[in-house]
């Protein structure tokens, strides 16, 4: 159990590593964009789960727990990306 545990904690590393340079677009998206209302793309962000759940399926993942995971993501990216808008 110790090296399952061990590689789970690895690769948990590799993955907020990924979402923080997932963040610095976000950074980017929100210099981008001339207004606010334009940070919530509702045809984005489900093409953006739709994506994951593909990708999921074709990983032998269940979609399911792809598709809660990235509602929750982009949900998350979405308040960043407000945070840092406000903030200019």
């Amino acid at each position: 159990m110790a090296e399952v545990r061990a590689g789970v904690d690895a690769l948990d590393e590799r993955i907020v590593v990924l979402l923080a340079v997932r963040t610095r677009f976000m950074d980017a998206a929100a210099r981008i964009k001339t207004t606010r209302e334009q940070v919530r793309d509702e045809p984005r962000k489900a093409a953006v789960i739709a994506h994951a759940r593909a990708v999921a399926l074709r990983e032998g993942m269940p979609p399911a727990i792809a598709g809660d995971v990235y509602d929750c993501l982009v949900e998350a990216s979405i308040a960043h990306e407000l945070t840092r808008f406000d903030q200019r």
